[in-house]
């Protein structure tokens, strides 16, 4: 397989699995928005509570921005406190592994293409032909198929590219070259604003040998600074509680 044929299709992996993100965030908003919304309001009075809060909803929601964002709101509109906020993004943080686990776990041990594209097609059709919320489930199924579809061509395609990708440059003992993953992993969740998306490609490198455990956790730790970007253009004209929320 040609260099650029493999670098198209690791992209393609990339952009199915960001896709099915998108798609599988607004059903799940579109279902359970509202309901987070309450929730994090009632349940934020100790910073336990808060935290399982945030960690369940960011679970449910797969956007540790969206929960943060959402906590730096509720300082801004005087529902919370600044306090009651710190519990909902550190369990933001928590739950926004779910997904990494979910790969870890499952992600390598199946053939996955076969089994979830029938969920996007079951997805699609719920989507065409229905109404209400079960269009909406219809439409977090395909983008939850879409997740795993993308995955394993990202999978089989960076296996593949170990015949032309050496990181012997960028060696694990080495500082400098750990925190030049660090900012690898800060400028690709930055663009993609998607930090699930950056921790899923670390994991395919290291399952694939591209990168050993010390780089994949150089480049998640970047990954982890650089999905702060949004709750830090949230605070943008807000209050002294609003910025140091975000902050």
């Amino acid at each position: 397989m040609s260099e650029v044929l493999i670098v198209v299709q690791v992209a393609g992996g990339i952009g199915l699995f960001l896709l099915g993100m998108i798609v599988m965030t607004e059903g799940l908003r579109a279902l359970a928005g509202s309901t987070m919304r309450s929730v994090l309001m009632r349940f934020t009075k100790s910073p336990v509570t808060g935290a399982l809060t945030g960690a369940a909803s960011t679970a449910i929601l797969q956007s540790s921005s969206l929960t943060t964002v959402a906590a730096v709101g509720f300082v801004g509109a005087g529902l919370i406190t600044f306090p009651e906020s710190l519990g909902i993004i550190f369990g933001a943080n928590i739950g926004t592994t779910f997904k990494g686990w979910v790969i870890a776990l499952l992600g390598f041990k199946f053939s996955l293409e076969n089994v979830f594209l029938p969920l996007v097609f079951l997805g699609a059709i719920l989507r065409l032909f229905s109404k209400g919320r079960l269009a909406t489930i219809g439409y977090t199924i395909a983008g939850f198929g879409l997740i795993f579809v993308g995955i394993t061509y990202m999978q089989s395609s960076m296996s593949e590219m170990q015949s032309f990708i050496s990181f012997d440059n960028l060696p694990a003992d080495s500082l400098s070259s750990r925190l030049l993953l660090v900012l690898i992993g800060v400028v690709f969740t930055a663009i993609t604003q998607s930090s699930s998306a950056g921790v899923v490609a670390a994991l395919t490198a290291l399952y694939a040998g591209l990168i050993n455990f010390n780089q994949a956790a150089a480049l998640v730790i970047g990954m982890d600074i650089g999905t702060t970007l949004t709750a830090v253009l949230a605070t943008a004209g807000g209050s002294v509680g609003v910025k140091r929320t975000g902050f």
